[in-house]
């Protein structure tokens, strides 16, 4: 008997290693869009801001340009702050899986109703309800001086590293106006 227009099913290993290979490449390219570490901590690219305003400009370009980068270290900082609160770990590595699927590890822009949410949207989400559901764990105090630390760090590493090395296309950043096109240089960099 011949069986015409029927699919051939694969085994659940086939299936099991196809999504494994998957995940593998999904994580390489995903993690592949952070920016390097050793740009973010070059020596000779720290210097203090001349004023306020600098500051601000600074901390507004590194933190898109380093958006990747400084998730993972708040991120980081909260895993160590609940490592002696079973509960909230539980909770935090289901909020983990939720930010690598949802944030970290996307290839296509999210899609709600039929509308692109914005990568900076999914962020602040996934950072909110993070914060809210570890919040219902009874681990307040660890968690707000872990997020605490973590934007107290964000904030000075993105106020003192100097913005005129970094490289960037407009449509990636968010935050440039100008007309030029491709890697253009970020920022004026007028502190030494």
């Amino acid at each position: 008997m011949t069986t015409y227009g029927t699919i051939p099913a694969s085994s659940p290993a086939q299936a099991n290693l196809e999504y494994i290979s998957r995940a593998k490449e999904r994580i390489k390219s995903g993690l592949g869009t952070r920016r390097p570490w050793k740009l973010m901590f070059h020596f000779h690219s720290f210097g203090f801001p001349s004023n306020f305003g600098d500051a601000v400009s600074s901390i507004k370009i590194n933190v898109g340009y380093f958006r990747m980068n400084y998730a993972i270290v708040a991120l980081l900082i909260l895993f160590l702050s609940l490592l002696w609160h079973p509960v909230s770990l539980i909770v935090f590595i289901v909020m983990m899986a939720a930010w690598l699927f949802l944030y970290f590890l996307r290839d296509e822009p999210l899609m709600v109703f039929g509308r692109v949410i914005d990568d900076r949207v999914v962020m602040i989400a996934l950072a909110v309800l993070t914060v809210v559901f570890l919040l219902l764990t009874k681990a307040t105090l660890n968690i707000l001086v872990a997020l605490l630390i973590g934007v107290v760090l964000v904030v000075v590493h993105a106020a003192v590293r100097r913005t005129d090395d970094l490289f960037l296309d407009e449509e990636a950043s968010g935050l440039m106006t100008g007309t030029s096109s491709g890697g253009g240089v970020v920022g004026s960099g007028s502190s030494s």
